[in-house]
């Protein structure tokens, strides 16, 4: 089941090492990552949590940023070269990504989107992102998943 996501065969066709954890999934209302990150024993900062957002009222992106953190949406808009971001609505980001809320992965996308990584992953070993469905994670090292995702990297939370 697990190796039929789209996230997972994206990550096996590019050749990227990354390790599956599965863990129970409990909807939890506004910390869905937080909740992943406990079940799974590791630090929040080191689950991170795929976002989408529309720039300047045309363009959907995806902000990939720690659980424990909350996206900047100026400093997204800049990172864009745009003037503003909005976060994207949830039946936009399903339709777009082709996962459910609380499932979607920054891999194996209906369609490419620009990708934007928070500067702060980079200083871990290795990262933990959605896996394309609700209750499974994928760890790898943060530079393959801007390999993967071809994303800008740059500060895009709040500080």
């Amino acid at each position: 089941m697990a190796k039929g996501t789209p996230a997972v065969q994206a990550l096996t066709r590019a050749k990227i090492a990354f390790t599956l954890h599965e863990y129970e999934f409990v909807a939890t209302p506004g910390a869905i990552g937080l909740q992943a990150a406990a079940a799974m024993g590791v630090a929040p900062e080191r689950v991170l949590k795929t976002l989408m957002a529309v720039v300047d009222d045309r363009e959907l992106v995806v902000a990939v940023i720690a659980v424990d953190r909350e996206l900047d949406l100026k400093a997204l808009a800049k990172a864009a070269g745009g003037k503003r971001a909005a976060m994207a609505d949830v039946p936009q980001a399903e339709r777009a990504t082709g996962y459910v809320k609380g499932g979607i992965s920054p891999f194996g996308q209906k369609k490419r989107h620009r990708t934007f990584l928070d500067a702060a992953a980079l200083a871990h070993p290795t990262v933990i992102v959605n896996g394309g469905r609700r209750g499974l994670q994928l760890e790898l090292e943060p530079a393959e998943l801007v390999r993967a995702t071809q994303a800008s990297v740059a500060p895009i939370v709040r500080e």
